[in-house]
C-alpha cells in the first residue's frame, strides 16, 4: 500500500473518495453528450450571421452575441450535463429535429465560421473555445452531487466524459502547432523547447505549491503524487522539440508509439501502474503521470499530421479550400468510424467469454 503520510483533514479524505473508484459510463453515451454540444454550436449559428468579427464592431452587437452564447451554449449545456443528464439521448434527438426544422423554415444554411478565407481557422477556434468551456464546467461541477459520477474520471477501466479532458488539449496543440504548419524555427531544440515549456512548468509547479500548501483534495491515482495536467503537456512538447519529425510523417510515428505502447501496458505495465505500492524515487511516486507521456505523444503526432492533412498544403502555410477539407473530413471521419466499429467487435469478442 501507499507509504506516504496521509492528510488530517477529515474532508479532503471524504472529497477524495467523491472522485474516486468510479466506473464510467460508455462511449455512446459520451458520444451523445458530445453531440449534444456540437448541435447547440450549430443552432447558435442558424440564429445569427454575425461573425467575430462583426460582433465586435460596436458593444450592443457583443453583448447580443454573448447573450446568445450564454442562451444556446452554456446554459443547455450546463442542463444537459446535470439535472437532464438521463434525457441525455432525448436531448440529442430533440436538438436534432431543432436543427432540421429551423434550417428548412431558413433555407439557407452557412455556418460563418466556415466561409471565407479564414474558415478553417475560425472553426478551430470554435472548436477551442467549446473544448475550455466544457473543462472549465466540468472541472467545477465534479465536485458537486449534481453532477453525474459516471461522467467524472475513471479509476482504473472505462470511458467517461472527464477522461477526454487532457486528451482533448494534447489534440487540440497539435492542430495549432508550428508543426502542422509547417513552420520551421530559427532556434535549436532546446531553445524552443524551453520557450514553449517555460510557461507551462510554471504553471505545474505553482499548482502543486498551491495544492500542498491548502491541504488541498489531489487523487493520486490519476497522475501521482507531485504530477499534474501541466507537467502532461510539458513532457509532451520537450518529446517532440527532441524528436522534431515532418508533419507528414508524424502520424507514422505516431502511430506505432501509440501501438508500442498499448502492447507494453497488455504484457505487465498495466500491473504495475495500477497497483498501489510506490518508492521513494520520482519515477515511481509519479508513474501514472509520466508513464502516459507515450500515449499523449503518439496522440499529440496522429494529430499534427491529421491537421496537415486537412488544412495546410505541402510546406507551407496556405490553407487548403473549404471544399477539399469537407471531403477530407469525410474521409476521415468514414476511417475512423470504420476503425472504431472493429475495435469494439474485437473488445465484444474477447470479453463476451
Amino acid at each position: 500500500m501507499d507509504s506516504f503520510p496521509r492528510s488530517l483533514n477529515p474532508n479532503k479524505h471524504l472529497r477524495e473518495q467523491f472522485v474516486s473508484n468510479l466506473p464510467g459510463s460508455s462511449m455512446l453515451e459520451v458520444s451523445a453528450l458530445l453531440n449534444n454540444v456540437a448541435l447547440l454550436m450549430l443552432l447558435r449559428h442558424t440564429f445569427c450571421s454575425q461573425t467575430v468579427n462583426d460582433a465586435c464592431r460596436s458593444l450592443k452587437s457583443y453583448l447580443a452575441s454573448v447573450a446568445l452564447d450564454y442562451v444556446f451554449l452554456v446554459l443547455p449545456t450546463l442542463l444537459i450535463f446535470t439535472v437532464l443528464a438521463e434525457w441525455v439521448y432525448i436531448c440529442l434527438i430533440g436538438l436534432l429535429l431543432l436543427l432540421v426544422f429551423f434550417t428548412a423554415v431558413k433555407r439557407t444554411y452557412s455556418l460563418p465560421y466556415m466561409e471565407g478565407p479564414n474558415a478553417s481557422r475560425a472553426s478551430i477556434s470554435s472548436y477551442r473555445v467549446v473544448m475550455m468551456f466544457i473543462t472549465c464546467l466540468c472541472i467545477l461541477a465534479v465536485d458537486f452531487r449534481i453532477y453525474p459520477r459516471e461522467y467524472a474520471k475513471t479509476e482504473t477501466y472505462g470511458a467517461s466524459l472527464m477522461d477526454l479532458g487532457v486528451g482533448s488539449f494534447v489534440l487540440m496543440n497539435a492542430v495549432t502547432s508550428r508543426q502542422a504548419r509547417n513552420i520551421k524555427s530559427s532556434m535549436s531544440w532546446w531553445k524552443a523547447a524551453f520557450k514553449s515549456t517555460t510557461p507551462l512548468l510554471l504553471l505545474g509547479f505553482a499548482r502543486l505549491a498551491s495544492t500542498l500548501s491548502l491541504d488541498y483534495q489531489v487523487h493520486v491515482g490519476e497522475y501521482g503524487v507531485n504530477w499534474n495536467f501541466f507537467f502532461t503537456l510539458a513532457g509532451v512538447s520537450i518529446l517532440t522539440s527532441i524528436l522534431n519529425v515532418p508533419a507528414e510523417y508524424s502520424g507514422i510515428l505516431g502511430s506505432v508509439i501509440l501501438v508500442g505502447y498499448q502492447s507494453w501496458l497488455t504484457n505487465g505495465l498495466n500491473v504495475y501502474l495500477l497497483s498501489n505500492e510506490r518508492g521513494t524515487d520520482v519515477i515511481s511516486r509519479n508513474k501514472e503521470g509520466i508513464f502516459s507521456l507515450f500515449g499523449y505523444w503518439g496522440m499529440y503526432l496522429v494529430g499534427v499530421q491529421v491537421s496537415y492533412y486537412l488544412f495546410f498544403e505541402n510546406h507551407t502555410t496556405k490553407q487548403r479550400s473549404k471544399h477539399e477539407t469537407r471531403i477530407r473530413i469525410c474521409l476521415l471521419t468514414i476511417m475512423f468510424c470504420a476503425t472504431w466499429l472493429m475495435l469494439l467487435g474485437w473488445w465484444l469478442k474477447i470479453y463476451s467469454y
